[in-house]
């Protein structure tokens, strides 16, 4: 598989982080700060919720796989979504915790931090100026040659 370009890659950090607000926090709770996504409210029906979440929280991974992420972006994520699943399955502060963890948002990060690293990589240098160096080299000569004729 062809590795991404820039491009590709810039869109679907742009898809994830609109699947991530979505999912972590599009729903602002009255009166606070605090804000919850549509994974929390699936998240509130016992086992299978929180199996719908896990579903959901894969297409982070899916993303990161098509865009090149290593395998130890991909195993962080991993970790965030079984850290997500387990803790959702306990009763009562499983579906706070749910609320607060924001599995896709931290896995969207992780991505996102990759991606940027690949990218700060130092270009390469830009190729020696040959033909400077040639025209240089024969306005020298003329310049020599004309003052060697003056002189």
């Amino acid at each position: 598989m062809a590795k991404p370009t820039k491009a590709q890659q810039e869109a679907a950090l742009a898809r994830l982080e609109k699947f991530s607000h979505f999912t972590d926090s599009s729903i602002g709770i009255p009166f606070t700060k605090f804000q919850i996504g549509a994974e929390a409210i699936i998240g509130l029906v016992p086992v299978v919720g929180d199996a719908a979440g896990l579903v959901l929280g894969s297409y982070v991974l899916v993303e990161a796989q098509r865009a090149g992420a290593s395998k130890g972006v991909k195993l962080r994520m991993l970790r965030n979504m079984g850290i997500d699943f387990l803790g959702g399955l306990l009763p009562v502060v499983g579906d706070a915790f749910d609320a607060i963890f924001k599995a896709n948002t931290r896995n969207t990060k992780l991505l996102k931090n990759y991606l940027e690293k690949q990218l700060e990589v130092e270009p390469p240098p830009p190729p020696f100026p040959w033909w400077t160096l040639i025209w240089l080299t024969v306005l020298f000569a003329v310049v020599t040659g004309g003052l060697t004729l003056i002189l």
